[in-house]
């Protein structure tokens, strides 16, 4: 089995192949530090597609190059999870001596470009010159969808392959399919929360919110609601602090214009302190998601989760990234600056999740053969294969 470096992992791995924060248990070391759990799921999910017996970090700070030395001999390949890493401000540090240094190949497990609001995306030297490291070391590049394809073609890379997300593919289980219950059986939703956006993404603050905000409230209304929260401060210290950081948390809130213009309003306050879900663990996410009839919002990773896991889900998307998703997935999405009202019986018909059904189903393949291509020991099996091997148990 495989020997394999992790180049920016996100969290402690426990278990073999499962991934918490660092230090999770420590909720006070943790509490005031901003990090997207969403992350810590691409890892996991990551972890839980691959065969292997050794993991390891793969240091791209300052290493020294004797140790790099020795990862050579001692490791099969690298792989960077999948992530936002595409864009003009992403740091690498010293991961291109580092990587030219190392000369194993680079899986690169479905990394994204995120497109500026205004212009033209712009990439720096040093993000240009670990893409071709990557790309001169395997058979293929794996993508999260079209728009990154077409960034990295833009810069010569041509060796690309789209596979999405590997946690839509958690499970490695091939006939996985959305099959929507009765809209009136629908009991549990899960509302993935995102309150902070960057302006550089989001064109439009305060419709994003307020549409945030009426989706909160309206669920709330129809449903038993949870609002799943991936890290922001504030959501972290009404889940995990004390008396008095939870009540810190809500000044701070009301203290944020953006927040208490168009935010949190008196029944989002009250849903806030008495509805919302944060863990630092990720199979905590797992398990909730489990439990809904349906799971919907912003956060892109919590809405994958729910599908990974069967449970209908619809996007709102509000930038590239988002948007890519769902044009990857084909995924039932509501554009947050369209020019219609977001009504869930619109979303809630079977031909729509069926086209989701087909395009999982396909980029399930792409992910499959963008790993055995580039020499990935892998638990993603073909449908035929699992048929087949049911019936050899069975005789």
């Amino acid at each position: 089995m495989a020997r394999v470096l992790v180049m920016i992992p996100s969290g402690e791995v426990y278990d073999h192949d499962s991934v918490r924060w660092y230090q999770y248990s420590n909720v006070q070391r943790n509490i005031d530090h901003y990090h997207n759990i969403g992350d810590a799921f691409v890892f996991d999910s990551s972890l839980k597609l691959m065969n292997y017996d050794r993991l390891a970090e793969l240091p791209i700070m300052g290493p020294k190059m004797e140790y790099i030395d020795r990862l050579r001999e001692e490791y099969d390949y690298v792989i960077l999870r999948g992530s936002n890493y595409v864009h003009q401000h992403m740091d690498w540090t010293d991961a291109v001596p580092v990587l030219k240094r190392l000369g194993l190949p680079v899986i690169a497990f479905g990394i994204g470009a995120q497109a500026p609001v205004k212009g033209q995306i712009e990439l720096s030297d040093a993000t240009k010159a670990v893409l071709r490291v990557m790309a001169d070391s395997t058979v293929s590049v794996g993508v999260r969808g079209a728009y990154s394809a077409q960034v990295l073609n833009d810069i010569g890379i041509q060796n690309v392959r789209i596979i999405g997300c590997p946690t839509a593919f958690r499970r490695n289980d091939p006939d996985m399919r959305i099959s929507l219950p009765a809209l009136d059986d629908v009991r549990e939703v899960g509302v993935t929360v995102r309150r902070e956006v960057s302006p550089d993404y989001a064109q439009d603050i305060e419709r994003y919110l307020t549409l945030h905000r009426d989706l909160i409230k309206d669920m709330a209304r129809r449903f038993d609601v949870t609002l799943m929260a991936q890290g922001e401060v504030e959501e972290k210290k009404l889940v995990l602090g004390t008396d008095e950081q939870k009540d810190e948390a809500i000044a701070a809130l009301k203290a944020n214009q953006w927040a208490a213009d168009w935010y949190l309003d008196e029944t989002v306050e009250k849903l806030y302190r008495q509805r919302l879900f944060y863990s630092d663990v990720v199979a905590d996410y797992e398990n909730l998601v489990k439990s809904k009839d349906l799971v919907l919002g912003y956060r892109l990773h919590g809405n994958l989760m729910a599908l990974a896991n069967g449970i209908p889900s619809i996007y709102f998307t509000y930038d590239s990234r988002t948007a890519e998703f769902a044009e990857t997935y084909q995924i039932p999405s509501f554009n947050v600056f369209g020019d219609k009202p977001f009504r869930l019986e619109d979303y809630w018909d079977q031909g729509l999740f069926d086209r989701y059904n087909l395009a999982w189903r396909e980029t399930y393949q792409e992910m499959q053969a963008f790993l055995t291509e580039n020499g990935v020991d892998h638990k993603m099996v073909k449908a035929q294969q699992r048929a087949s091997d049911s019936v050899r148990r069975v005789a």
